[in-house]
């Protein structure tokens, strides 16, 4: 059995999913993680497919998607088993005026104390920058200095954040 990772990139448009969805099902390959999401307007998803079939035969099914629009990519991946969490769960979250380096100074933070960002999303609606992320600390994190890290960070950003946990059902 193969794995492969699937992305496809492009202007957004209906059918997509369902094309994708499509080829990949005659092929016999099952969808076994994947994610989409639209980033102002650009459709982006990506897939992790487990079977048979071979990267070339997948990117030949998939050429129909090719309309100038969009782009697809895929490459075998190694067969990995769910990587546990580091510890206890987190979620960030930031909101306040868009500037530059929120995301990297607050990531940093987040490095700097062992976590590991395990999902994250960002939007700028108007002025307003939104970010949230899941997060794992290892289990002996202090999370305590972590917050107070990350609130001196916010502070000098001009930003509001939130760090609570969470439980692994929430996410």
């Amino acid at each position: 059995m193969t794995y492969l990772a699937i992305t496809v990139l492009g202007h957004d448009r209906p059918g997509i999913i369902a094309q994708t969805a499509e080829a990949l099902a005659e092929l016999g390959m099952n969808l076994e993680d994947s994610s989409m999401t639209l980033l102002r307007g650009h459709f982006a998803m990506t897939l992790i497919c487990a079977g048979d079939a071979g990267a070339a035969k997948i990117e030949a099914a998939l050429t129909p998607l090719l309309d100038g629009s969009l782009s697809v990519s895929v490459r075998e991946v190694p067969q990995e088993s769910e990587v546990a969490p580091l510890g206890e769960s987190y979620l960030l979250t930031v909101h306040g005026a868009d500037r530059l380096g929120i995301v990297a100074r607050l990531a940093a933070v987040v490095a700097e104390a062992g976590g590991n960002i395990t999902d994250l999303t960002t939007r700028l609606s108007g002025d307003l920058y939104v970010l949230v992320a899941e997060v794992d600390f290892p289990a002996a994190t202090e999370i305590a200095a972590v917050r107070d890290r990350i609130a001196r960070v916010a502070d000098e950003l001009g930003v509001e954040v939130g760090l609570r946990l969470v439980e692994r059902d929430e996410l």
